[in-house]
């Protein structure tokens, strides 16, 4: 009885020290120190909230799996040493059905309960808009990307194409020179990844999302921006000497600001078709062949 309540008494505390830390936690304890979260703000899209929180809870199940077993591990190290003056072998048993079933079932309960959960979340983020407010085509290249707004202005495209990073003595970046991707706030925003030559990878780092971007395949990302700013993109793809260069920027703004931006493109030149015409590719299955070359045979 004594046991019980000294038991009692030492969980009150126990339970008010783990409730006060969780009460205190900022955003991004609360998200697993990801990048992305802001105190007091949204999530800088409709998807890094159920992201972060499928890596957070993962984290926190396995941790609870490896407290367990690192204690049995202790616990069976401690209790069943050899103590002094013992001889020969401990008692061996041949099997422990009870404990055999239950190291089968939770392995299994929890690879499933992961499988449903990723399956469940990626189902959602795949999801891609039939009509978004926003179409955007990305081509990446060595080492830069082109960004094109279907159908932007009067019907036509706008687009903007970019250079590697300019990079400044002492490893410092030219940050306005960059390719920058506009989006504005609040707007579905559907984008269809290609590559211009070798495999790419798109990754705005606070989106904490990325796809691959394979030649002759277009892929598709589809999102909501949901926070102002200013958010750095990379390859995240080894894709050749320069590929640490291959950098850009994304920008989410009003839509007031995207509009001009839209409009500051058109002015300057930049509209009309800026697409796979362009690529190095011109040998892919479905592909015309170089100018000139149609007209020789394979022994010219």
């Amino acid at each position: 009885m004594r046991s019980t309540r000294r038991l009692r008494w030492a969980a009150i505390p126990v339970a008010a020290t783990l409730a006060i830390v969780l009460a205190g936690c900022t955003q991004a304890e609360l998200h697993g120190y990801l990048p992305g979260f802001v105190e007091g703000e949204s999530p800088v899209t409709n998807h890094t909230d159920r992201i972060a929180g499928l890596w957070v809870t993962a984290w926190l199940v396995l941790l609870a799996v490896g407290v367990i077993t690192w204690g049995l591990i202790i616990w069976a190290v401690i209790v069943y040493r050899r103590r002094k003056g013992q001889t020969g072998l401990p008692v061996q048993l041949r099997y422990n059905m009870p404990i055999e079933i239950f190291y089968t079932i939770v392995p299994l309960i929890l690879v499933l309960g992961f499988f449903a959960f990723t399956a469940r979340d990626q189902n959602a983020i795949e999801t891609q808009y039939e009509d978004p407010d926003v179409a955007i085509e990305v081509f990446a290249k060595q080492w830069a990307w082109d960004f094109v707004y279907d159908e932007a202005v009067n019907g036509q495209d706008v687009w903007t194409a970019g250079v590697q990073a300019d990079e400044k003595p002492g490893g410092v970046i030219d940050q306005d020179a960059l390719p920058t991707l506009y989006l504005p706030v609040g707007k579905t925003v559907k984008i269809a990844l290609q590559s211009r030559d070798v495999i790419h990878s798109f990754w705005v780092i606070d989106f904490l999302y990325k796809k691959d971007m394979i030649p002759g395949k277009t892929n598709y990302m589809s999102f909501t921006p949901e926070r102002e700013g200013t958010y750095a993109g990379k390859c995240a793809e080894l894709c050749g000497e320069y590929h640490s260069l291959m950098l850009f920027n994304v920008k989410v703004v009003s839509q007031a600001e995207y509009d001009k931006h839209l409009e500051d493109l058109a002015e300057s030149g930049n509209i009309g078709d800026y697409g796979t015409e362009y690529d190095r590719n011109s040998n892919l299955p479905g592909t015309k062949a170089p100018a000139g070359l149609e007209e020789h045979g394979d022994g010219e």
